[in-house]
């Protein structure tokens, strides 16, 4: 059975291009969730699944460019995978057309761990809790695959950036919202493309670049402290039209042993705003995308 939940497309949510921002999609995929959990609050067994959960996994396919319009946006909402002590919801934003086909604008898939907070560990899900969503799974859906993820032989101080935690940032549990790291993200990979382009003149190959797919692990809860975290980017693959850059966010305040927060993989694509269509990217801008480019990706 799914959730469907009509999500209000807000001014504020829009990029540059005039699309809504690949990271305001994720907090649309939240409100859709957490609406899910509420609409159903009593069958899903009370505050704990509702609200007792962690984020363990995130991918996000962009599909079409959302708009900025009156109309809400629908988010269909509902659950792939059961397993011992997680689950698996699938998300689908879209229009309905009169002719009752879709216009979908994002495809995506978020993995959740029940979690005992006062202990800081997960916990199993219930049998209760098993029954109730397997009621609201669909038999007919796949599990996402996993792109493979690789450790760059070497980092580059060209693909570093701190990452500094907002009060703003922290749930009420003390860890950063899964939203939060969407941005992070992105605040990363802008800061490298712009020193890898620092000396290209005009805009051309920056505001040309759009996300076409986020996948992100999130190993250890980040939390709120004075010292920033570290987040390292590099490229692991240049295309004709595409590129791929992944990252990792760690705490290296304990230089003996630095421990990974989350990890991801962020594919992009160089597009023609007149056109809409992908296009290769000017040799000045693929240039140091390919020096830079990890030697074991």
């Amino acid at each position: 059975m799914r959730h469907v939940y009509e999500c209000p497309v807000r001014w504020a949510d829009l990029d540059a291009l005039g699309h809504v921002n690949n990271v305001v999609y994720v907090d649309y995929l939240q409100e859709a969730r957490v609406d899910m959990f509420r609409s159903h609050r009593v069958e899903l067994m009370g505050q704990e699944l509702v609200e007792g959960l962690v984020v363990a996994r995130t991918q996000v396919r962009y599909v079409e460019p959302l708009m900025f319009r009156f109309e809400p946006v629908r988010i269909d909402c509902w659950v792939t995978e059961v397993r011992a002590a997680s689950f698996t919801l699938a998300y689908e934003v879209y229009d309905e057309r009169p002719d009752g086909s879709r216009r979908v604008y994002l495809t995506a898939t978020t993995e959740l761990t029940p979690y005992i907070f006062a202990e800081e560990r997960p916990r199993r899900l219930t049998a209760e809790e098993k029954a109730v969503l397997e009621g609201h799974r669909d038999p007919d859906a796949e599990a996402p695959e996993r792109a493979p993820q690789r450790t760059p032989a070497h980092r580059l101080e060209v693909g570093h950036y701190p990452v500094q935690v907002r009060f703003s940032d922290v749930d009420v549990y003390g860890h950063v919202n899964n939203v939060k790291y969407f941005e992070y993200l992105q605040e990363a990979r802008i800061a490298m493309m712009g020193r890898l382009w620092e000396e290209v003149p005009g805009e051309t190959g920056r505001s040309s670049l759009v996300v076409a797919q986020v996948d992100v692990d999130y190993k250890v809860p980040i939390l709120h402290r004075a010292a920033a975290y570290d987040a390292w980017t590099w490229v692991s693959h240049v295309g004709s039209t595409s590129l791929v850059m992944e990252t990792e966010i760690v705490d290296a305040s304990d230089p003996e042993r630095e421990v990974l927060l989350a990890r991801a993989r962020v594919v992009l694509v160089f597009f023609d705003p007149a056109s809409g269509r992908p296009r290769r990217p000017d040799d000045d801008i693929r240039a140091p995308l390919l020096e830079v480019m990890s030697p074991s990706c």
